[in-house]
């Protein structure tokens, strides 16, 4: 069949979503479907049209932005013609423009399928505020026009109000993770160049540099940590500077980061590619996702952790608690409560058998072919006019 995904950011850019698109259509390319992708030519350095692993990109041009979102003045006529020419329309939220294609579908009775990522929570501010209220009244209108909604996990879909509002089209579909295999000799360079010394443990944070992660929660729960283990390490994962709309939390932190980098017990290792991560995990002794609202809907990081037996602590946050429950390779706590995840990471450390899971059953679960498989199943049924009204 002929898949159309929309989304505003995709590949080279890195997020959750980001990576779980570009999963999720490999995987259905794998399966000998044609998938293109509607999405937003943020870097004017990238090509408005070209085909990564067998996946066909569409990049509108943007005129300007406002706040994280952007203005793409042709995208209207690009997504019109691609919707006339694709069987079934997958978008990805939150968009801002997620509604127009939506109404789009409907009026050309194309099965239109929404997967709903996370919240959007803006840092405060009149202007801010007033986006957020626009691109939530664009995803009620998505919502209303789509046909299903595929949430991570029931525990997310039960708890989250725009969810709830719309429980009868929901669907529940687990991410999809997956990462090359850990090659021995890439693990141990990787160890040699940021832990030369041998020290251990190694705290691991995999994500971007924004307020919504949590990197204070962290740090307040540090001196605790460093109490028991005076040696322990923070490896940061993830883009850390010029993160958009991020910039002044960045540099409210950097002061209490610069202390431990001068002591050798902070390093920021910038954007890893899938290889690079691959080498990260096994180095690790823990991962933490800290989060602190709703805009972290599940981490998939920690499933990548769990796949190479490293454990994890999450926050107590519909959808992010669940990996550890799932799997038994972690623990959970309070959000935003320092003290407790300074006493979850002395556990683990202390006693990481308890946490040894399964990560080759975690892996089974999670494959990016049985996260296509379901979406396959659910386009299908909808393309046989079940649901399609």
């Amino acid at each position: 069949m002929r898949i159309l995904t929309v989304l505003t950011y995709y590949r080279p850019h890195t997020s959750g979503l980001t990576i779980y698109v570009e999963r999720l259509c490999r995987a259905l390319a794998k399966r000998g479907h044609h998938v293109t992708v509607l999405t937003s030519q943020y870097d004017k350095s990238l090509p408005r049209q070209e085909v990564r692993d067998g996946v066909h990109i569409v990049r509108a041009p943007v005129l300007f932005r406002v706040s994280k979102g952007v203005i793409m003045p042709t995208f209207g006529f690009l997504a019109t013609r691609l919707v006339l020419q694709h069987d079934v329309i997958h978008l990805h939220l939150p968009q801002f423009d997620a509604a127009g294609v939506a109404l789009r579908g409907r009026l050309l009775r194309k099965p239109t399928v929404i997967t709903y990522h996370s919240d959007l929570r803006l840092p405060p501010g009149l202007f801010n505020d007033f986006v957020n209220w626009v691109v939530l009244r664009m995803n009620d209108l998505a919502a209303l026009f789509a046909h299903r909604i595929a949430a991570y996990t029931e525990d997310f879909a039960s708890h989250s109000p725009y969810l709830q509002r719309f429980a009868h089209k929901v669907k529940v579909i687990l991410p999809p993770v997956e990462l090359p295999p850990a090659d021995p000799q890439r693990v141990a360079a990787f160890k040699a160049q940021f832990n030369p010394q041998g020290r251990w443990p190694v705290i691991g944070m995999a994500t971007r540099f924004a307020s919504e992660k949590g990197v204070e929660v962290l740090l307040d729960a540090l001196p605790a940590v460093l109490d028991k283990y005076p040696q322990v390490m923070v490896w940061f994962a993830g883009q850390y500077r010029d993160v958009m709309g991020e910039e002044s939390y960045f540099a409210r932190l950097a002061p209490r980061i610069q202390e431990y980098q001068a002591r050798g017990q902070w390093a920021f290792l910038g954007v890893l590619t899938p290889e690079e991560m691959a080498a990260f995990y096994p180095n690790l002794d823990v991962l933490v996702v800290p989060s602190l609202n709703s805009t972290e809907t599940f981490g998939l990081v920690q499933i990548e952790a769990m796949m190479n037996g490293v454990p994890t602590v999450a926050s107590n946050l519909p959808g992010v608690r669940q990996p550890p429950r799932m799997t038994g390779m972690g623990e959970v706590i309070p959000i935003g409560d320092a003290a407790a995840l300074a006493e979850a990471i002395i556990k683990i450390i202390a006693d990481p058998e308890k946490y040894a899971g399964n990560p080759a059953e975690v892996a089974r679960t999670f494959d990016p072919q049985t996260n296509a498989a379901a979406y396959e199943r659910l386009y299908r049924e909808l393309l046989g006019g079940k649901g399609i009204a």
